[in-house]
């Protein structure tokens, strides 16, 4: 029952520690320019204060739909949860510890069967299986924003959980800006390794606002 209950408190005081934004995050407006290879597209973009998200201003489809995921994953990362609701059935325990001092943490009753590592106050390992699909989160670099952390240099590979064979490889590099009280991502880079074809692809955010509070 320690082990348990110690678990799940490294678990909680890194979950904790992540940098969200509050409830009082108006959203906020960003010029967006995506290159991939010889490609260049020019838009615009919101993320609204209920966190829904819009694109503007790119005809391809294909594109716009990129920009929306990317949008909705920088969402999924910001969005504050509570630890109770989103972990409170999950039971915990302390796995092995690494080389490089990360302590595994096992998760029974998680519905997508995650697992994490633990260094210090940051999750630096996430792995989950999602149905036909398998990854692993590794993070290499993090940025300490002075009210929670940001990871800023991951890799993330994609297996077959029947296999084990590698299907794709990823790496991101991510840079934030603090914009009035809040941090926004000004700039990704993804480097994808993909049945041996290399692709980098970059999202550059400018003349980023905070939104106006709607008057009531």
């Amino acid at each position: 029952m320690t082990e348990q209950t110690n678990a799940r408190d490294l678990f909680r005081a890194a979950y904790e520690n992540r940098y969200t934004w509050d409830a009082g995050f108006p959203g906020y407006s960003a010029d967006i320019k995506l290159k991939q290879g010889d490609e260049v597209y020019e838009g615009k973009i919101r993320i609204n204060k209920d966190l829904s998200v819009e694109v503007t201003g790119i005809e391809d489809e294909t594109v716009k739909e990129s920009v929306y995921t990317q949008l909705r994953d920088i969402v999924t990362h910001r969005k504050r949860a509570d630890f109770e609701k989103a972990h409170g059935k999950n039971q915990f325990n302390v796995g092995q510890e690494d080389s490089t001092g990360a302590v595994e943490i096992l998760v029974q009753g998680d519905a997508m069967g995650s697992n994490y590592k633990i260094r210090g106050k940051e999750i630096c390992q996430v792995s989950r299986v999602m149905g036909r699909m398998a990854f692993v989160i590794d993070t290499q670099k993090s940025l300490d924003t002075g009210k929670g952390y940001v990871s800023s240099r991951y890799d993330v590979v994609f297996r077959n959980p029947q296999t084990g064979e590698t299907i794709k490889e990823m790496e991101f590099e991510d840079s934030f800006s603090e914009v009035g009280n809040y941090w926004v991502m000004t700039r990704q880079v993804i480097h994808s390794n993909e049945q041996g074809q290399r692709i980098t692809t970059e999202f550059n955010f400018s003349n980023v606002k905070l939104l106006e509070p709607v008057a009531v």
